[in-house]
């Protein structure tokens, strides 16, 4: 069971992802609407995973991604994008994040992908 972190400025993605957490047994211990607001609850939880939208108001994914991996190279991070952001995939790729998943999710795809970067 992993602790998870959830970053998207959409209400009803961090839900829906919520739900396919908890129902892969995982505990959801924070949500965050940007990407200043998951640096700063990285900070304080320290989660085992980030989800993390790629566009988001304040501060994008992109950007908090390498935050976040500055400052805790060991930070794990799946990307969140909606299809045709492929270069800014490979961007997050490159900054740091270790995997990315398409919305709208799918829940296999979603397990297989945490497994991946946690095990």
């Amino acid at each position: 069971m992993a602790r998870i972190l959830i970053v998207d400025d959409a209400k009803f993605m961090r839900l829906t992802l919520s739900e396919i957490l908890e129902k892969a047994q995982h505990k959801v211990v924070g949500e965050a609407e940007n990407g200043q607001e998951a640096i700063d609850m990285y900070r304080k939880i320290q989660p085992d995973l980030v989800t993390m939208d790629i566009t988001m108001p304040v501060l994008s994914g992109l950007d908090a991604v390498k935050q976040i991996k500055s400052e805790f190279p060991d930070a794990k991070v799946i990307m969140c994008s909606a299809m045709g952001q492929q270069k800014m995939v490979v961007e997050a790729i490159e900054a740091g994040a270790k995997d990315f998943i398409v919305k709208p999710f799918d829940e296999n795809r979603v397990s297989e992908a945490i497994n991946r970067v946690l095990y």
